[in-house]
């Protein structure tokens, strides 16, 4: 009658394809929209000098011993950001 699940495989939901583990076609279209919109908006030179402006204030950035928990975290959810944008310009040129 139910289903036995070991450790937290059940709470996963399983009729979504992981965005880490799709392609484009198996994306709902409102994601593969998404992944599009991203490639088109940060296409061309402009597109491109932008990313490299947020990678380099983000990813390419370190902190000293003196940094701040709070700066810490703060930057990590920047950089997190940044990674997400990235990504999802890939997804959306190369279709991977």
């Amino acid at each position: 009658m139910f289903e036995t699940r070991k450790g937290w495989s059940w709470f996963e939901r399983n009729d979504v394809p992981s965005m880490t583990q799709s392609t484009p076609a198996d994306l709902p279209d409102t994601a593969r929209e998404i992944c599009l919109a991203y490639a088109r908006c940060f296409s061309g030179a402009t597109g491109e000098r932008v990313i490299k402006h947020l990678q380099s204030i983000t990813l390419d950035r370190a902190f000293g011993p003196d940094a701040t928990p709070e700066m810490l975290r703060h930057v990590e959810g920047q950089r997190q950001l940044v990674s997400y944008i990235k990504s999802q310009c890939n997804r959306g040129r190369t279709g991977a």
